[in-house]
């Protein structure tokens, strides 16, 4: 790859949400994004930073809550204080990537970012790369470019992507065209768009020069874009903290996909680049049962310090941070998870519906275990 267009490209890791569906495991002190949730060693936040090395080397920005600052230090310590972007409060995507296009083009305007989420697993990274690195060739024609991944089953918990025609794009030889971004399906439409072929689900990466994504922000989001340059202005200064507490509670607050990706699409403005790695975004228990292979003697995923599982016909996920022994006995496909203050017992069939429990709960006042 051209090294003067390499040398262009920051990396943005956006590490926020609570993760509800991994409760009692991730938690509002805790969030998913802080665990290793793949038996590697490594946190998924860790792991999404290692990825990105070979691509920015120590450019990269991380845009997190203020109170999580303490442990992604402790888990990134490489990052300095000015690429460490500390919200005051959550207020969804287009403002934490908006912020990071922000300062990125107060530093240079010729910058190209790429923004991948902290809690997602990719697997093989070199494959990761390479579609990263079509997608830089593209963003630097003047396109957003995400990278969409090749539906393996018809899902209904994510969004997807319309690819339209192959571009000419040199170094990028498998980028296409956006015909539109497409809201979570139901499983019928789901199973259409397997069929078709032509549909790809939104992961969530978005690859772009920071002019064209303000620029985009500008015109569908004026007053969040006003807001965020403000603060950008003063970040390299000694106003960063008071201009941040002044702004930030008052800006508007939604999603990436509606600021910035769809109005793009429908401008002509956004590319896709395929990918074919492995992706899973941990959304739930089932999923750590699919990223972590079951123990060949008991037919049971256990994940956590704790190995003292006892299982007789029986398999499932168990993830357990306390010494009790747990025993399955003549269940299938259960998920139990064991913390010291909360246990949850469910199936993989299930596991999305954890995210009703934490509403149910933090309705009823139990703030202290969430």
């Amino acid at each position: 790859m051209n090294a003067e267009l390499l040398a262009r490209f920051h990396g943005v890791i956006p590490a926020g949400g609570v993760g509800t569906r991994l409760w009692p495991l991730s938690r509002a002190a805790a969030p998913k994004f802080l665990h290793d949730l793949t038996g590697s060693g490594s946190t998924l936040i860790r792991a999404t930073y290692e990825r990105l090395i070979p691509l920015a080397g120590n450019n990269i920005m991380v845009v997190t809550g203020r109170v999580h600052r303490t442990a992604v230090l402790a888990q990134l310590p490489e990052v300095g204080d000015l690429d460490l972007v500390l919200e005051p409060s959550p207020k969804d995507s287009a403002a934490a990537i908006g912020l990071a296009a922000a300062i990125l083009y107060r530093r240079n305007p010729e910058t190209i970012m790429g923004s991948f989420a902290a809690d997602q697993v990719i697997r093989p990274e070199g494959v990761f790369q390479v579609a990263v690195r079509e997608a830089i060739h593209t963003a630097a024609t003047g396109k957003i470019v995400t990278i969409g991944i090749r539906p393996t089953l018809p899902s209904t918990a994510f969004g997807y992507i319309r690819a339209g025609e192959r571009l000419s794009v040199t170094g990028a030889p498998t980028a296409r065209d956006v015909v539109e971004f497409v809201e979570k399906p139901d499983e019928d439409t789901a199973r259409g768009y397997l069929a078709d072929g032509g549909y790809l689900w939104n992961a969530g990466m978005f690859v772009a020069p920071v002019a064209l994504m303000l620029k985009h922000l500008e015109r569908s989001e004026p007053v969040l874009y006003a807001g965020l340059m403000e603060i950008a202005d003063a970040w390299e200064s000694g106003d960063r903290e008071e201009t941040m507490n002044r702004i930030w509670p008052d800006l508007p607050k939604t999603a990436i996909d509606y600021a910035v990706a769809e109005p793009a699409a429908a401008a002509g403005d956004v590319a896709v680049i395929p990918g074919v790695f492995d992706w899973d975004d941990v959304g739930d228990f089932a999923a750590i049962g699919r990223l972590n292979p079951a123990d060949e003697n008991s037919g049971v995923t256990v994940v956590g310090s704790s190995k003292r599982v006892y299982s007789d016909n029986a398999t499932g996920v168990v993830v357990t941070d306390s010494k009790r022994v747990i025993a399955l006995i003549g269940i299938h496909d259960v998920v139990v998870v064991d913390t010291p203050d909360a246990l949850l017992v469910t199936t993989k069939e299930h596991a999305q519906s954890v995210k009703n429990t934490v509403e149910t709960l933090k309705n009823q006042g139990m703030m202290d275990v969430l």
